[in-house]
């Protein structure tokens, strides 16, 4: 597994010790059905995803507002260990093709952690204006209510 240097000036994480196993993590990750239940913070909602779990593949979701609106945002996966990290990217979409507009990096790693995880969530970013537009758009406690709400979802 490749390590990620972290950079305070372009990168964002959230780190916390979940009381799931890495596989149920996974899981959650990997299965549309079930990303689709915790991926963005209530009230909004996940309306589609499309994932095709391999190196170059597609990993896309629709975003829905409580007002209806809609956004979509669609990036390629870059590396895939199975139970362990996760990492895709918007700079290129399905088939690593280049995007128009790039805004982050994602990377999930699992560690165990017990009988549960070590969960680091990881944004990586260009510049520091593109991080500070995230840090302003609420990513620790966005990203922080998505988790939970996957903590719930993968405990019923």
């Amino acid at each position: 597994m490749s390590q990620i240097k972290i950079d305070p000036k372009l990168d964002l994480v959230l780190e916390r010790i979940v009381d799931l196993p890495p596989e149920k993590i996974w899981k959650a990750w990997t299965t549309p059905e079930i990303l689709m239940q915790w991926f963005c913070p209530r009230p909004w909602k996940t309306v589609k995803c499309k994932i095709d779990l391999r190196p170059g593949g597609e990993f896309s979701t629709t975003m829905q507002g409580p007002e209806g609106e809609e956004h979509p945002g669609s990036g390629c996966y870059l590396e895939l260990v199975e139970n362990r990290k996760l990492v895709w990217t918007d700079a290129l979409s399905a088939g690593y093709r280049p995007n128009d507009k790039a805004f982050m990096t994602g990377t999930i790693i699992l560690e165990p952690h017990g009988t549960g995880t070590k969960y680091t969530a990881i944004a990586t970013h260009a510049n520091e204006d593109i991080k500070k537009q995230h840090e302003a758009m609420g990513f620790e406690q966005g990203w922080g209510i998505a988790l939970d709400q996957m903590i719930e979802v993968m405990k019923k």
